[in-house]
Formats: C-alpha cells, structure tokens, sequence
C-alpha cells in the first residue's frame, strides 16, 4: 500500500504544479490556447507575451521587453525559477536572431544526430534526380 501511495503522490506533483501555474497566470490575464494547453497568451495594450510551458521549464516571448520583464516578475514572485536569458534552442530547435526578426531551425537537431551515429564527417554524396520529373 505505501508504495502505490508514494506513486500516486510523485505522479500527482506535476499535475497539481501546473494547475497552481495555470491558476496564477489565467489570474492575471492570460488565457489558455485552444490548440495546446501549455501555452499561455497575454494581450494588453497591444503588446502580447506567450509562455510556452513544457514540463518545469519555460519560454518567454513578447513583442515588448516590458511585457517580458513584467511576466517574469509575476512568475518569480510565486516559483523558485532561474532566468537562463535569451534562448538559443528550445525543445532542439535552434532559435536564429537576425534584423528581420526570428527564426527556427533544426540544423542544430540533425549535426547532433549526425554525430551521434558517426555520419558527421563522412563525404558529401550526389543523389540522382531527374530533374524534368514532375512528382
């Protein structure tokens, strides 16, 4: 009997964790999205900030540094957290600034894997393909 106790107790944890997280952000006027209830949306003033939630750990995005600080505030008020700054790969998708703006690639993802299994500095290969083929 203790055991399935101790269990249920460490499987709880994280539920009651990202209800308490849920409860306290939905407070102070995020909403949750339809399609992916780890992510948090907050527009105010025509700024918006996004929290993506995955596990214990999260990203902060906004279109204004205030937006960004002002969350960062609340949350460090309630939660134990650490600010590891700006994001460089998030869930192994490597985030790219440029003056454009923003964005995402998983370069970063395949040199690991590459890596891994041996295939990174192997010569690079032509495939055939019949150019005039339409797929």
């Amino acid at each position: 009997m203790k055991l399935i106790k101790s269990l249920y107790g460490l499987k709880r944890a994280p539920k009651l964790w990202h209800e308490k997280f849920g409860r306290i952000v939905r407070s102070n006027g995020y909403r949750v999205s339809e399609s992916d209830k780890c992510l948090y949306i907050k527009v105010a003033e025509g700024k918006v900030a996004v929290i993506c939630l995955y596990v214990y750990d999260m990203l902060i995005i906004g279109t204004d540094l205030e937006i960004v600080k002002s969350t960062k505030e609340l949350l460090s008020a309630q939660f134990s957290m650490k600010d590891l700054g700006t994001a460089d790969v998030i869930l192994r998708i490597k985030i790219l600034y440029t003056k454009d703006g923003i964005g995402l690639s998983q370069s970063h993802y395949i040199e690991n894997m590459l890596k891994k299994y041996g295939y990174f500095d192997l010569p690079e290969l032509s495939v055939p393909y019949d150019y005039n083929k339409k797929l």
